[in-house]
């Protein structure tokens, strides 16, 4: 096991983990469940500038009747950017890899019906905010809370960021855990703070984690 202290995940961009589970909540009309986790590039800084996001949704972002979202009030409706908008209400969000996933599962994954996506990043939070029995960890589904020892778990390492890069993606590239997947953004494009994606970046990171469901466990469905 590799430790890094909170101080260390301060410094870097993190955007941690897609968390995939199955249809686990209650009255949820969907077929499959995904928690998107992390922190503000998965919260979504696609289209984000001085403060505004620009409102400009690309194609592989369309809403979808059989995309839905979880909202804050804990009631499903049809998904659309901003996916975090009633979430990580610290900060203006925008596009997100979260919609490009889903569409992308519904467009090549066969038998894939109904999908629920459960927001649940914050940008800009330490590795001790997430910590069990914090807020943050309290919001998520995990598999010892869940008693789902096989649930699938898809990481993408780290695509930029100012101290220890290296070290943290070593660290997420190295992880041989089961069912455990990571998938890399490094090269993507970065917007000029070097350290949140683009709109495109962030499409490209959606692409990468539904190829590695389709690929790795579409069949655990």
């Amino acid at each position: 096991m590799v430790v890094l202290s909170s101080n260390m995940f301060k410094l870097v961009s993190l955007f941690s983990m897609l968390l995939l589970a199955r249809s686990i909540l209650g009255d949820n009309p969907a077929q499959d469940v995904f928690i998107l986790a992390g922190q503000s590039n998965m919260a979504g800084w696609g289209g984000v500038a001085s403060g505004k996001w620009d409102g400009s949704v690309p194609p592989q972002c369309q809403p979808n009747p059989s995309i839905l979202r979880l909202t804050a009030n804990l009631t499903w409706e049809e998904a659309r950017d901003p996916l975090h908008d009633d979430i990580d209400v610290g900060r203006i969000c925008g596009v997100g890899p979260g919609m490009a996933f889903a569409n992308e599962l519904r467009t090549r994954g066969s038998g894939i019906g109904v999908l629920g996506l459960v927001p649940c990043a914050v940008g800009g939070t330490a590795i001790s905010k997430w910590a069990r029995g914090s807020h943050l960890y309290n919001q998520l589904d995990l598999r010892s809370d869940l008693n789902l020892p096989s649930l699938p778990f898809i990481q993408v390492a780290l695509a930029s960021g100012e101290a220890f890069v290296e070290i943290v993606r070593k660290a997420q590239m190295e992880i041989n855990l089961p069912i455990v997947k990571c998938v890399d953004a490094k090269g993507l494009p970065l917007k000029a703070d070097n350290l949140h994606l683009t709109t495109m970046g962030e499409v490209k990171v959606g692409l990468k984690l539904a190829h590695a469901f389709l690929d790795s466990f579409v069949h655990l469905r």
